[in-house]
Parts: C-alpha cells; structure tokens; sequence
C-alpha cells in the first residue's frame, strides 16, 4: 500500500528527529519540521535517500564539509547545508 503525503512527511520528521546522533536530529529535525512540505515528491525521495546514507556521513557532508557522493550531491543537500548556516 501506498503512503499519502501527509503520512510521509510525518514519517521522514520522525525519522530526522531520530537518527542516532543528537547533531544531526537536532539539525534535521528542525530542517524537515520547516521545509520537507515545501520539497516535491522527487525532493523527498532524494531526502529520504540521504536519511539512508547515515548521519555519520551526513554530519561529514553537512558540517564537516566533506564532499558528498554524486547520488546525495544535490538541491535537498544544499538546502540543509544553507539551512545549518543560517
């Protein structure tokens, strides 16, 4: 069965909030509170994508500056990077 929209979204807010490393639940917590209902279905594949690759290696990505690989190297990316800035 397939899930709504709503189900989504409220599922990935969960799943941000809980990712095993406090940086990065607090940091995607609060980014998909505000901004995953505004992505578009192809943006929240791509978001959930990036939640599989791990926070380690999302903290890298996000904070730590380190390169992402092409699969994760786009607009969700850079949204969550200007968001951490601001």
């Amino acid at each position: 069965m397939d899930e709504n929209r709503d189900t989504r979204l409220r599922r990935l807010v969960y799943q941000s909030s809980y990712t095993g490393m406090k940086e990065t639940d607090l940091l995607l917590g609060r980014f998909s509170a505000l901004h995953l209902a505004g992505l578009s279905d192809a943006e929240l594949d791509q978001y959930e994508a990036l939640l599989e690759a791990g926070d380690d290696r999302i903290y890298a990505w996000v904070v730590a500056g380190e390169p992402a690989p092409e699969v994760h190297d786009n607009r969700v990316l850079d949204l969550i990077k200007e968001f951490k800035n601001d």
